[in-house]
This record gives C-alpha cells, structure tokens and sequence, in this order.
C-alpha cells in the first residue's frame, strides 16, 4: 500500500495558530518535509518544531536558488522545474515504500504556497489531503484589528510581483486589497498604491503574529527594512470618515467617462478616480451607475444643468474636496468636460486643478456591436439644436455626407426633438445611396439594448431617442451575414482610388 499525502497549513506564524487537525496529522506523519533557503533554516519548520519527534524522518527540500540569476539553461523557470520535479521524486520514494508524508507549508497550502508544486506532481497516484491554515491576509486583518471587506465590498488579493502599471490598474479598480511578497517590490508597489489615490489609508504589516511583528502606516515604512514576510492591506472603507482638508487647502476636479452603461465599462483609471473623490457631482441617471461608497457625498441633478454642475464641482474643490464629475460616455465627447473648463478658465478658479479622464463611446461601443462600421474616417455630429443652429447642422450634415465619411450621429431625437432625424435623413440621401446602412442603437451595454441594421431610405424617426445614436455608412461601407445568420457592418480601410 502506497503511503498517504498531506500538505499541511501552519498558519502565519505564531504556533498556536495551528489548527488541531495539522497537530494531528503531523503526529501520524511518518516523513516532515519542509521548503528552506540554501542558508537551512526553514520557517515552517520552526513553527511546527514543538510537533516534531525524534523518529520523524526529515526531508529538508532546499531551493536551488531564491532571487538571484542563474545559469540553467531554461533560466530561472527551468532551475525551479527542475527542483520541484527531483523534490517531489524523493517525496515518491517515501510514498512508495508506504510512508506517510506531511508537507509542511506557512500559511494555507494552497494560497502561494510551495506545497502546490509538490501537490500538483504527486495529487493525481496517491492519496491526497490538504489541511487549509489560516493565511497571512486573515492574521494581518486581525492584528491591524479593523475589518477587511464588509458588505458588498470587493477583496482583491495581489502579488507585488506585478508589473507596476498592472498593480496601479488594479488597486484603482477594487474597494479593498491586500498585496503580498513585498520585500524587494515595496518600492513599485508604495509607488502603484500613490498612483491609484489609495496611499494614504494603505497599512503594513510584517511578521503577523511572528517576533518580531511591526505595523505601520505604509506611507511612512522606509523601504530598506522591509522583508518578504510583509503585506499592504487597504481595509473596508465602510464607516470610513473622510479627513477634513486643511484650511486653505486646494482639492481637485476629475472629470470621468462613465462608458455608455454599467461597472463593465469603466476604465481602472476611472474607477480610482471615483473610489479617490469625496463627492460625486452628475446627471442623476450617470451617477446612478457609480457604485455607493461609504462617506462620499453624492450630488445629483438634471440633465440640463451642466454649466452649473461645473461651476458647483470647482466650488467645492475650492473648499479642498477632491470631486468627480461623471459623464456618460466620453467627457471630451459632447459631455462635461468642455462645460467644466469652461468654468475653469475663469480667473476665480485658476488654481483648481482639473483632470479628464477618456471613457469609452457611444458611437465606439455601438460600432464595436455592430461590427466595425468605423474602420475608416469618419465624422461625429450632435442633431441637438439646443446648443447651435440648425442651419449649422444642416451644412456639416451637406459637408460631411459629400466628403464620403461615415458619420456617428448623437443626440438624433427626444421627446421636444422629433423632426430632426427625417429631415437629417433627406439631407444624406442626396450624397448617398438609398441602401447604405445605419445602425440604429439603442440603449449599448444597458438592459434596453437594441441593435437595428436598416437602409438609409427605411430609417424610421419614430425609433430613435436621446438614447440612440446612428452609424449611417459611407459608400464603401458593408453588411455581411455571416455564417451564424448575425449580420456584421464594416468599413474597409482602404479606399479606392479616383
């Protein structure tokens, strides 16, 4: 009979943070093995010692190497493969002969752990069980004694192994976080923490429930004495008070693009932006889609206020608030951000300073639907008449429609605007064909989406709303039905010659 398999989890450190179920099995092991540096000394060993008996047999799994270079031919990768493939050939031997082996692992066996190696060579001939122990994230929660996640809040866990920019997208994107393996990558990672806004409430922890253990504002660690051993935890923000600026002090103003629906079109930049601000300044209708954060104060308003929106949001930054103003869309793209600096521009406002952030189209998230209608030049035009004549929309309709180009129309109609799109239809049909396509859609990414291909001669007013925009093709424009009976729309980006 082949002996049995166990990866054991230790917990973070401290001993008595052993479950009793790892005592036990180290009690019936016949065989402890343990990962170590070349220096032998092995962490886990020293937290299971007091377990350990004299007629265990000991099989001390030294690494090759740990962070310098080496010259086996597959580099590092390959020197690692290597040691993992003899170390578990010798834990075979012992299981072969029917020897009951424990696997010694810090932590949870299975959470960045060494043991998986061995788990993933050995798991599928013998009999296998992993004894799960409490993880360094769970230990560093309680020792910073403020809770980790609650609610609804997102957890994030990290190696800080990432590349910077990786790190700064994805801290900016979640509510709370833990980064691990820091040592080496403190730096990176202090400075992916400060470029996603959530340097000042990030904490650190070293040696969580081990001698030796220090926590501390990580803002204020020196990074020359920070060990591998450490994480970075952000906490839950519920119940978190907002610090009150310093008298005199200057906030910010961020304008963001919210994309043209939900949470899966926001950018991690603007997610930082939005988790960063204390308030939030939009359409009501936009920052309905902005998830609520415990101590932001939200401030919604019609859809025909921009001017006052802008000028609210630079007041308050005026008064050191750090503000977002959300747009649907694109801000650059008939959205906030002209009317925000706009009302920068005045001498009163100055010294705010205000930042735009992209979001993605509407016309591109339609085109993306659609297929690829603009793959060639193209023109974006808004039918509102609100804002400019229409003898002005008239005469950009007449001068893009000549030059050939396909257009991405906003703002086509509402419930005061009916007759524009009709009339926009009779002015593009004397420079383009009756058959050439549009895509009518609606409501892109929302829970209304409706996606329509028709002739330029068949679009019908009756069906387009502020929430619609229209892709009308140029001349080279195609509808394809493919295979699977969808029809797709593309624009070749070669154009024929003259």
């Amino acid at each position: 009979m082949s002996g049995k398999l166990y990866g054991v989890g230790l917990g973070p450190g401290d001993p008595s943070l052993m479950t009793v179920r790892a005592v036990e099995v180290i009690a019936e092991a016949d065989v402890i093995a343990y990962h170590s540096a070349r220096h032998g000394r092995s962490i886990a060993r020293s937290i299971a010692e007091r377990h350990l008996r004299a007629d265990h047999v000991e099989e001390r799994l030294v690494y090759p190497l740990t962070v310098e270079t080496t010259d086996h031919p597959g580099g590092y990768q390959g020197a690692m493969d290597d040691f993992y493939a003899e170390a578990s050939a010798r834990l075979a031997a012992h299981l072969d002969a029917g020897r009951t082996v424990a696997v010694l692992a810090e932590g949870d066996p299975l959470f960045y752990g060494s043991y998986m190696h061995m788990h993933k060579r050995l798991a599928d001939r013998y009999d296998t069980e992993v004894i799960p122990g409490v993880t360094s994230v769970s230990a560093a929660a309680a020792r910073l004694g403020t809770p980790l996640a609650e609610g609804e809040e997102v957890l994030t866990i990290l190696p800080g192994t990432l590349p910077e920019e990786e790190l700064t997208a994805r801290l900016a994107a979640t509510d709370v976080a833990v980064v691990m393996k820091l040592g080496r990558t403190f730096p990176k990672v202090r400075r992916a923490l400060e470029g996603s806004g959530r340097l000042a409430r990030a904490r650190y922890v070293e040696r969580a429930t081990m001698a030796g253990e220090r926590r501390a504002l990580l803002a204020d660690v020196d990074a020359e004495s920070v060990p591998y051993f450490s994480v970075a935890v952000l906490p839950s923000q519920v119940d978190a008070v907002a610090p009150e600026p310093a008298p005199g002090a200057v906030g910010e103003v961020v304008v963001v693009g919210t994309g043209p629906a939900g949470p899966l079109w926001l950018t991690p930049e603007t997610r930082g932006a939005l988790a960063a601000a204390d308030d939030l300044v939009g359409y009501t209708t936009y920052l309905d889609r902005v998830p609520v954060r415990a101590g932001q104060r939200r401030h919604g308003s019609d859809n025909k206020v921009e001017a006052e929106r802008a000028e609210f949001a630079l007041q308050l930054a005026r008064r050191g608030r750090r503000v977002a103003v959300v747009s649907g869309g694109d801000p650059g793209v008939f959205a906030m951000a002209t009317a925000v600096l706009e009302a920068a521009s005045a001498e009163e406002h100055a010294d705010v300073p205000v930042r735009v952030l992209p979001g993605v189209t509407a016309a591109n998230a339609a085109a993306a639907r659609a297929g690829a209608p603009l793959g060639h030049d193209y023109a974006a035009l808004s039918l509102s008449d609100r804002l400019k004549p229409w003898e002005v929309i008239a005469e950009r309709l007449r001068a893009a429609a000549g030059a050939d180009l396909v257009l991405a129309l906003y703002n086509p109609g509402s419930g005061s605007r009916t007759w524009q799109v009709g009339k926009a239809r009779e002015l593009l049909l004397e420079h383009r064909a009756p058959d050439t396509p549009v895509v009518v859609a609606r409501d892109v990414g929302g829970a209304g989406e409706r996606l329509r291909i028709v002739r330029l001669a068949d679009l019908d007013p009756a069906e387009v709303d502020m929430r619609t925009i229209l892709l009308v093709g140029s001349s080279q424009t195609r509808v394809v039905r493919r295979g699977d009976g969808e029809e797709v729309v593309w624009t070749p980006r070669r154009y024929p010659e003259a």
